[in-house]
C-alpha cells in the first residue's frame, strides 16, 4: 500500500458541539457542516495541514454507512498525535485545549524518551497528545 492517508474521520455523538470544539475553541479551519440535506450525510471538515483533514462524522452515520453496530467507547484505542516545535508550544496547545473544554487527561510534562508532552480527550473522549519531539525537530 502506498500511504495516501487524506482524511481522518472522528465519530462524534454531537456534531455541532464538536464542530464549535475544533473550529471555534483550536481554531481549525472549516466552512461548517454540509450535507444536512442527506440523511447520514452531515458531516464536518477541518483542515489540518497541506492535503489532510479532520472530517467530524456522527457515529450514527458511520455506523448506517459501514453496517457496524456501535459499541461502547474506548479511548486508549488510539490517540491523534499533535507535534509542535517546543515545549513552550505544548503548554500553549495544551491551555487552548482546555478552555476550549477538553478534558485534560495528563498535564504537559518530560517524558521517559526526552519529549515533553501532554493528552487531552475532546467532547467525545477521543485522545490527543501534544507533543515535542526534540529529534523530530525540522
Amino acid at each position: 500500500m502506498k500511504p495516501r492517508v487524506t482524511v481522518i474521520t472522528l465519530g462524534v455523538e454531537d456534531l455541532d458541539v464538536s464542530l464549535s470544539f475544533y473550529r471555534d475553541g483550536l481554531g481549525l479551519s472549516s466552512d461548517g457542516i454540509v450535507g444536512r440535506e442527506f440523511e447520514h450525510g452531515a458531516v464536518a471538515f477541518l483542515d489540518l495541514q497541506s492535503g489532510v483533514r479532520l472530517a467530524l462524522w456522527p457515529q450514527s452515520s458511520i455506523s448506517h454507512d459501514t453496517g457496524l453496530t456501535t459499541v461502547p467507547f474506548n479511548p486508549t484505542q488510539m490517540t491523534m498525535g499533535h507535534n509542535v516545535s517546543s515545549k513552550v508550544e505544548v503548554d500553549t496547545v495544551m491551555a487552548q485545549a482546555g478552555a476550549a473544554g477538553a478534558t485534560i487527561v495528563k498535564p504537559p510534562h518530560e517524558t521517559f524518551w526526552g519529549g515533553y508532552s501532554g493528552y487531552f480527550q475532546d467532547p467525545d473522549g477521543h485522545l490527543w497528545e501534544i507533543v515535542w519531539n526534540p529529534q523530530w525537530l525540522e
